[in-house]
C-alpha cells in the first residue's frame, strides 16, 4: 500500500525516530522512498546512517517531495514550521500531525484551506513497537488515506481508528498519559518486593515482566479482565487476599480518577490551543 508512497517526515525527534525504525523495519516502506528534516545536522546524519533513508534540513524541500507528509514535531513549534510549509500543502498530500495536545480544529484555524487530514495520538511505547495509536480524520480525508495512516502506525504497535474526533482527548488521558501510571505501578510493585526481601533488580524485572505478561494474555485470548482475574484467583488463597487489600486502596477508582483528570486536562489544553494558533501563538498561556 505504501511502497509506491513517498513518505516525508518533519522531525526526527525520538517519535520520527521509531516510525523510521518501524516503517523500514516491517517492510511497510522502503528506505528510499523516506524523506526526513530536522533543524540537528548531528540528528540528521545518525538517522541517515542508521536507516540510509534521505535527509535534509530543509523543512519545505521534505514537503514538497512527499505524498505523506508527517509532522513529528514538538507542539510548541508546531504553528511555525505549519506557516513555513503552509504554501506547499494542498490536497494533493495526505497530512498526518502527531504534535500532542494539538488538535485538527486549531490546524485548520491556521491554515484556512482544504486539506486531507489526519490526527494521531500515538504513546511511548512506539519507541518499542508496542505503541497504543489512535488516529482521528478530518473532514476531506478519505478511506485510503486512513488505510494508509493505519498501515504508517501498526509498524509500531496496535492503532485504532476513531470516528469521533472528539474523544482524543480521552485517548491522551488513557493510552497517552497512560505508560506513566503503569510505571508508578511497576515501581511501586518493585518497592513491595525489596521490603518482602527481593533485590531491587530481581524486584522490578518480575513487575515488568508480569505487567509485560498480563497484558500480552489479555490481547492473544481476547478474554474480559474480570474473567482472568478469577481464573487466577483460588478460594481464601494469596491472589484474593491482595485485591482485597487493592480494593480497600481504592484502586479501581484511582485509576479512573486519573483518565478523566488527565482527559480534561487535554480539554482544557486544546481549547487554548485551538485559541492561540487561531491568533498566530504557538502556545497555550
Amino acid at each position: 500500500m505504501l511502497n509506491d508512497k513517498k513518505i516525508g517526515m518533519v522531525g526526527t525527534g525520538n517519535m520520527g525516530k521509531a516510525l523510521i525504525d518501524g516503517l523500514i523495519a516491517s517492510g511497510t516502506a522502503k528506505a528510499g522512498n523516506i524523506i526526513c528534516s530536522d533543524a540537528s545536522e548531528q540528528q540528521l546524519a545518525s538517522v541517515r546512517e542508521k536507516y540510509g533513508v534521505e535527509t535534509t534540513t530543509d523543512n519545505i524541500a521534505v514537503v514538497k517531495a512527499a505524498d505523506i507528509v508527517i509532522y513529528a514535531i514538538k507542539p510548541q513549534i508546531m504553528a511555525s514550521v505549519l506557516k513555513e510549509t503552509a504554501d506547499f500543502l494542498d490536497m494533493s498530500k495526505l497530512i498526518i500531525s502527531i504534535a500532542a495536545g494539538v488538535p485538527m480544529a486549531a490546524i485548520e484555524s491556521l491554515l484556512n484551506k482544504e486539506l486531507r487530514l489526519i490526527r494521531v495520538m500515538p504513546n511511548v511505547a512506539v519507541a518499542v513497537k508496542e505503541g497504543a495509536t489512535a488516529i482521528a480524520a478530518g473532514g476531506k480525508a478519505t478511506e485510503e488515506d486512513i488505510q494508509l495512516a493505519l498501515a504508517i502506525f501498526d509498524s509500531v504497535g496496535k492503532t485504532i481508528f476513531l470516528k469521533e474526533n472528539y474523544l482524543m482527548d480521552a485517548i491522551t488521558g488513557l493510552s497517552g498519559s497512560g505508560p506513566a501510571y503503569i510505571f508508578m505501578i511497576v515501581d511501586a510493585l518493585a518497592d513491595a518486593g525489596v521490603k518482602m526481601g527481593l533485590s531491587r533488580k530481581d524486584a522490578r524485572v518480575l513487575a515488568s515482566q508480569t505487567i509485560l505478561g498480563a497484558a500480552k494474555l489479555l490481547l492473544e485470548t481476547k478474554a474480559h479482565p474480570g474473567e482472568l482475574k478469577d481464573s487466577v484467583t483460588s478460594p481464601g488463597g494469596t491472589a484474593i487476599a491482595g485485591l482485597h487489600t487493592l480494593e480497600k486502596g481504592g484502586l479501581r477508582t484511582t485509576l479512573i480518577n486519573a483518565v478523566e483528570a488527565a482527559t480534561n486536562r487535554s480539554k482544557e489544553l486544546g481549547e487554548a490551543m485551538i485559541k492561540n494558533f487561531a491568533n498566530g501563538q504557538t502556545q497555550p498561556k
